[in-house]
């Protein structure tokens, strides 16, 4: 595969499909329907979704793509394939909290190796280059030439003061007993694959998953963290977090700074 080639387009699809996200976030009233696990869709997941895959699908016409929003691609049986959730974080757009993201990523033998993680609302694009080591791009975001690169890596965590990061919308009991565990010096919340992003520039030391979530919520945000220097690992035995699982469903997880002492769950 053609890294080089593979990132301009991963990344020009995540502005284009954030331009269409904005559109729909900016008008007085946007559809919300219930999908079959209640979760919300709404147009702009819609919008961003088909963008994207006609993108992907234009450009590596051989590449397997599984996407949130087509059921059809769930079943499939892959190790090597493009993973999208065109819009995470629909929770957050509904409410107009800004705290949502466009995610591509390429999986490779079941491991995360080249993403993108675009906040539109936030103004903040996160994604590997070529070569696999993640940078923030600072806006305006031109989609055809990069502005200003700036290469981010996890922090050196002090384990007596970690700086933790969990969900806005999925916190409980059980996150917080995990989290209570370690001597914590700031804790903040954040929604979608941002957490990931803020373990990756050193914002966060650890973010803690201890509820349903999906391979496409992940993935992104696993490479962007896995390029800066981070790790994502299992919630029960501590082994690397893997892709290409039936139905793309995760355990729980741990994304880390690699400094961290993992306490058992």
């Amino acid at each position: 595969m053609d890294f080089d080639k593979m990132m301009v387009i991963l990344r020009r699809l995540s502005l284009e499909a954030g331009d269409k996200i904005m559109e729909i976030y900016a008008s007085p009233d946007f559809e919300v329907k219930s999908k079959s696990d209640q979760s919300p869709v709404t147009e702009a997941d819609e919008a961003a979704d088909a963008l994207i895959s006609d993108g992907l699908r234009a450009a590596f016409p051989d590449a397997a793509i599984v996407t949130e929003e087509q059921s059809d691609t769930h079943d499939l049986d892959v190790s090597t394939f493009f993973i999208v959730d065109p819009l995470d974080g629909t929770k957050e757009f509904v409410q107009r909290r800004g705290d949502f993201t466009v995610n591509i990523a390429w999986v490779e033998d079941g491991v995360p190796v080249r993403g993108v993680v675009y906040a539109p609302a936030k103004e903040r694009l996160f994604w590997t280059q070529a070569d696999g080591t993640t940078v923030e791009e600072a806006g305006p975001f031109d989609k055809d030439t990069p502005g200003k690169l700036t290469p981010i890596k996890v922090s050196t965590p002090d384990n007596s003061a970690l700086l933790v990061v969990a969900s806005k919308s999925h916190r409980d009991a059980a996150t917080d007993a995990y989290i209570n565990k370690y001597d914590v010096s700031d804790m903040k919340s954040a929604g979608s694959s941002l957490k990931f992003c803020l373990v990756a520039t050193g914002e966060a030391d650890l973010y803690p998953r201890l509820g349903r979530t999906m391979e496409w919520d992940t993935a992104a945000g696993h490479a962007v963290l896995s390029g800066a220097g981070g790790q994502v690992v299992r919630f029960d035995d501590h082994a690397p977090l893997a892709y290409g699982k039936p139905i793309f469903e995760n355990p729980f997880f741990i994304a880390l700074a690699p400094g961290v002492t993992l306490k058992a769950g």
